[in-house]
């Protein structure tokens, strides 16, 4: 270090001698006690970033932890055999999607929602007409489902900056049966959207004043009208969205 400072003075071309003279020595002096404390700082400064990355690590692992706890919970709790209590489990697993610390999990909250909604559903039309306990079986599952269908609808309609947001995410309808669901107002942006082979029965299922950019909606093989306000097949249709050709005569 001695040397070093020697070197940066340009003591080198100075004439050699046998002492050096005390303004040498004290410029000398100083310049040491300049290195040390800027190595000193970059030590600080390593050590300081890697125990931040360390504090950061925990939490996520903390909050990983925390989530997937609730999410066990949340799904036990859509398996119940009360309506009230899936009710619980469709908006606890929406709340979990809204604060999951990751995108990864905010997506497996919205997977299974989706698969609540793809789950086998007996349409109106096919029940007996007097059998009361098969109705109202079948009036508690259409009211969780259309809870579903609005919470997904709510985020939809959040813009894309918002940190409650689900644009951009994936949903996968494929299969499922709609009898009745509103998607008003909803942003189809970026994520793909599968509505490939659903199914709408009865009541009314309704896209108006829906958006569809920068991703893909796939209506391909569904089957029964065609949904309120989904624009209909031509030239005009939005970019991404894909709907089958005969709801070109019969969307509203």
């Amino acid at each position: 270090m001695f040397y070093t400072g020697w070197d940066l003075l340009g003591a080198r071309e100075l004439e050699t001698q046998r002492r050096i003279d005390s303004k040498t020595l004290f410029d000398l002096v100083k310049l040491s006690f300049g290195v040390v404390a800027g190595a000193g700082a970059l030590v600080a400064l390593v050590v300081a970033y890697r125990r931040q990355r360390i504090d950061e690590d925990g939490a996520l692992r903390d909050a990983t932890r925390l989530h997937t706890e609730r999410f066990t919970t949340a799904v036990s709790q859509l398996g119940d055999g009360s309506a009230a209590v899936r009710l619980g489990g469709v908006h606890a697993l929406a709340g979990l999607a809204d604060d999951a610390p990751t995108r990864e999990l905010r997506q497996t909250c919205i997977d299974v929602l989706c698969a609540y909604v793809r789950m086998p559903y007996t349409a109106e039309d096919d029940l007996s007409s007097d059998d009361a306990e098969a109705r109202h079986t079948y009036l508690a599952l259409r009211e969780v489902r259309h809870t579903v269908i609005r919470l997904i609808r709510d985020h939809l309609r959040l813009p894309s900056d918002h940190q409650h947001s689900w644009q951009g995410h994936d949903f996968d309808f494929t299969g499922a049966t709609f009898e009745g669901g509103d998607f008003s107002g909803a942003v189809f942006s970026g994520g793909t959207v599968h509505f490939r082979g659903a199914v709408f029965s009865g009541g009314t299922v309704g896209f108006g004043m829906a958006r569809f950019h920068g991703g893909r909606v796939d209506f391909t093989d569904a089957d029964g009208p065609a949904p309120r306000a989904l624009p209909p097949p031509g030239p005009h249709l939005p970019d991404g969205l894909v709907v089958p050709s005969q709801w070109c005569s019969s969307g509203p």
